[in-house]
Parts: C-alpha cells; structure tokens; sequence
C-alpha cells in the first residue's frame, strides 16, 4: 500500500468515527429540548363584553289604563239576565247584562269600548251596584305589565326605560319590554320590592300567566375565559396558565358570566396562555406540554 492509499483510508476512517460519535449526542440534544409532561389543553385570554342582567319572576297582569270596568250608574239594580262571558271579544255598545230595575222594567248595561272581556262578576240574581264590584272588566287594548317582586340588592339596579326580554309560560320566543314603575319602598318582612315591566304587544297575552323577565342593568367588558378555566377554593379563585411551559397559579377577582364563560376583572391579562380545564391534579411548576385550542373548539 502506497502512502497516498494509506493516508486517504486513515481519513476515511477518523470521518467515519466522528459521524458515529457526533449522532447520539445531536440526537441527546433534541431530547432534552423537547416539551416534557402531560399534554395540556390551552387558550389565549381574550376581551369580551358581559350584560348585567337583573332578573324578575313574576305574573302577566292586563294594565289598569288598558282596562275597562263596567258598573251601573244607580243603585237597587239587580241581574237579570247575563249576555256576556268572560273570554268574549264585545263591540262598543254591545249588551252584556240585562239589569231590573226597583220599579219594574229592565235595563241593558252595555260595553262602554270594544275589547276582550277578562272578568264577570254578574250572577243572576245578584245586586248590582255603581259602588260595588264591577260587573265586567273589558280590556281594551293588549297592554299587559308583568309585576314581579324583586330583591332589595337589586331593585337600586333597575330605572325606567331599561329594555328587557320576557319569557311566558306556554307563549314561544321572547318578548321585548322594558321597566315602567319600580315602586319606592320594600315589603320590611321579606325585603322586597315591587317592579312594573312594561309589555305593548299586538298578540293576546293570558292574564295571570307565570313569566321571567330578563333586564339588561348594565354592561362590563373584561378579560373572559370558560368557567371550567376557574378553580373556586379556601385559598381564593384562581386560574392556571402556561408560561415557558411551566404551570403558574394566578388569584383572580371574577365578574360577571354567560354563556359559559367569565369576566376576570383582575389578575389575569390579555393573551395569556390559560389552561382550559383547570385541576387539582396540575400544580404550581408543573411542566406540560400545551396544546392551544380555540374558544369555539373548547
């Protein structure tokens, strides 16, 4: 062998070592540079906008001015004959009861506007009054109110003109409205007040139906995250996010909430990395994997 052979084959060889030495140290180094522990769901923090929604349960009453009560105009009358139920759609003028009078004869008493009757108190037989409990009470437009009583913490919420939503047992969809009255003093015995939600709607409504309307009082925008990003606790609330891959525990002041997610007012920042599914099983330090996913996908 030549000297030119040899010392090509020695170059051959010291290349062929140093490939096989230098891959498991590269291979080494990626290890160590790859995420280790648990993969982790996460999302960003993000802004978004919460209603501060009072709610009132309460009946669906036909209002006072959308009525109509029907009375003789004399005393010492007494019910003849009843021509009108409760439930039936009259004519202005249209007869409703025929009354007889203390010196003989008859008199129709008749409807003073057009609507729908929604209370008969006549009964042949019976003394009809001017003063006493009207005959019949005939609404005249379909203005109804829901009157609700509502708790002292959140009656100094609600003013006049608030919009609102109503939902009536049995009727589909929402009914919009808004605050008419909210009466100035509380029942002492259970601290609640009386709220007058205003309904004008061209639809028949049933009187004494059960309803809840919802009141928008306000509107707060924050940081949000899901409710399942939020640990509730004897050491605060708190939520966990990811930061260099580590989990890190943050305190928070939560707000307002809907639709699944929470308004954070303080201790959490915009487009952080926020774990999806808080747990007791992920603590402070923890290294994790995070695999980010969006709000829609959560």
């Amino acid at each position: 062998m030549n000297l030119s052979t040899l010392a090509l084959s020695r170059t051959t060889l010291f290349a062929a070592t140093f490939l096989t030495l230098a891959a498991p140290a590269t291979n080494a180094a990626d290890d160590r540079d790859a995420p280790k522990g648990p993969a982790i769901s996460t999302l960003k923090a993000a802004k978004a906008c919460f209603s501060n929604i009072v709610e009132v349960s309460g009946t669906i009453l036909a209002r006072d001015e959308a009525q109509s009560q029907v009375r003789p105009d004399r005393i010492g009358l007494k019910v003849a004959e009843v021509l009108a139920d409760a439930g039936d759609v009259v004519t202005a003028g249209q007869a409703l009861a025929r009354l007889t009078l203390p010196e003989g004869g008859t008199q129709n008493i008749t409807a003073p506007a057009a609507g729908l009757v929604i209370a008969s108190n006549a009964v042949v037989g019976a003394i009809a009054s001017g003063r006493g409990e009207a005959l019949f009470t005939i609404l005249t437009r379909f203005d109804y109110d829901l009157i609700g009583l509502v708790p002292v913490v959140d009656l100094g919420k609600l003013a006049v003109n608030q919009q609102a939503s109503i939902r009536v047992i049995g009727i589909a969809g929402d009914i919009d409205a808004k605050v008419r009255r909210v009466t100035p003093t509380t029942e002492p015995n259970v601290q609640l007040g009386q709220a007058f939600i205003g309904i004008t709607t061209n639809r028949r409504l049933p009187i004494n139906a059960s309803g809840r309307a919802l009141i928008k009082v306000g509107q707060s925008c924050n940081v949000s995250v899901p409710l399942s990003a939020v640990q509730y606790g004897s050491a605060g609330t708190v939520v966990q996010v990811v930061r260099r891959s580590r989990i890190e525990t943050k305190r928070v002041e939560v707000g307002l909430s809907s639709g699944g997610q929470v308004e954070i007012r303080d201790g959490l920042n915009e487009g952080e990395d926020v774990v999806a599914r808080a747990g007791a099983l992920l603590r402070e330090g923890d290294q994790v994997r995070p695999v980010a996913v969006n709000a829609a996908a959560k």
